[in-house]
């Protein structure tokens, strides 16, 4: 059980990692209407002066340490490279603090169930950054998926490409992957059974620029993901194909999502040979879609979960879950394309 705070108090949260995310965690923490800004923490000193001529009350440090031995912190987000998750996250785990990690929450599901376990022993939130799922926009999609306006969904095809930005530490899977991953996980609410994947290092021999990726489901729905870092534009659009309906959330559109009343009618034949299929083309109708930031909103569940025991949207468990599909995939590739099979226990194996 998660150790509440006093509601009545702002929590206090410090922010690790000023880089390309850090300060948007920090300007939207210091937005937070029952939270506060206490520290910022970076090992590069232009940067730790940067936030502080734009937030002077907030203290700054470079120090690691420092963060996780005030005892008036609360709470601590981590904007730093995916090879330190596990080893920050678990040191402020151990000294008590609630902790918010970027995404992947680890770099192995070994070290994402570690934080999980310390989480739970330390009675502490454990919660990942996938900002998509606090997305409006995403949110729409779900509500519609649980309504029944899909029917039965067939299969789901995703596309998340761009020109760059090539990562150092990690292939395009570990970089773009959890964005998609996790929605499918948001919206289906189940893990894939199996996966099989291709890629290429086209530019850094060895380190997968692009990808290609197949997912299959226990409820029978098969997912495709197309990831890259090398496009000739930004393209964020997902098509999803039901039995009574179908869904297109382009995150780059001014009409994100769009409803197609679409389809096939298979009519029972009367005899043999009479198999006529009749096309149903609807209207197409879009949605309003609210236009809240979603870093924001999940500043505020983090806040929210902090002081009430509850457990975020963005979960460890869905972390965890996350990590788990990028060990599959990888393991995919390291098989030549193979197709792995994922227990209910993370266990892989080539099917």
């Amino acid at each position: 059980m998660t150790q509440q705070l006093d509601p009545s108090r702002r929590t206090r949260m410090a922010v690790v990692g000023l880089g390309y995310w850090g300060p948007n965690l920090v300007r939207n923490v210091n937005e937070l209407a029952n939270a506060e800004l206490a520290m910022v923490c970076d090992s590069r000193r232009p940067s730790l002066e940067k936030i502080a001529r734009r937030y002077p009350g907030v203290a700054t440090t470079d120090d690691f340490h420092d963060v996780i031995a005030d005892p008036t912190i609360d709470a601590i987000l981590l904007a730093t490279p995916v090879s330190t998750h596990h080893t920050l996250a678990q040191r402020a785990l151990r000294a008590g603090k609630h902790v918010f990690v970027e995404k992947p929450l680890a770099g192995s599901a070994e070290e994402a169930a570690t934080l999980l376990r310390l989480a739970e022993e330390n009675s502490c939130v454990l919660m990942v950054g996938h900002t998509f799922l606090y997305s409006p926009a995403v949110n729409a999609v779900r509500d519609l998926i649980q309504e029944g306006a899909v029917g039965d969904i067939y299969f789901i095809s995703m596309s998340r490409v761009n020109l760059g930005i090539h990562q150092t530490d990690v292939s395009v899977v570990w970089d773009l992957g959890p964005h998609d991953f996790s929605i499918l996980r948001y919206w289906l609410d189940e893990n894939p059974i199996a996966v099989s994947a291709a890629s290429r290092g086209c530019v850094i021999p060895g380190k997968p620029d692009v990808a290609f990726i197949n997912l299959e489901f226990p409820s029978g729905v098969i997912a495709h993901v197309e990831l890259s870092w090398l496009a000739p534009s930004k393209l964020r659009r997902t098509t999803i194909v039901g039995s009574s309906q179908m869904i297109v959330y382009d995150d780059t559109s001014s009409e994100p999502v769009r409803v197609f009343d679409s389809g096939v009618v298979f009519p029972e034949p009367g005899s043999f040979g009479e198999y006529q299929l009749s096309y149903r083309t609807g209207s197409i109708v879009s949605p309003r879609i609210d236009a809240s930031e979603p870093l924001f909103l999940e500043m505020q569940d983090f806040c929210t979960a902090i002081q009430t025991g509850r457990s975020p949207r963005s979960s460890g468990q869905i972390g965890f879950d996350v990590v788990r599909v990028i060990e599959a995939v990888h393991a995919s590739l390291d098989a030549g394309g193979g197709r792995i099979a994922v227990a209910a226990d993370g266990a892989l194996s080539v099917a």
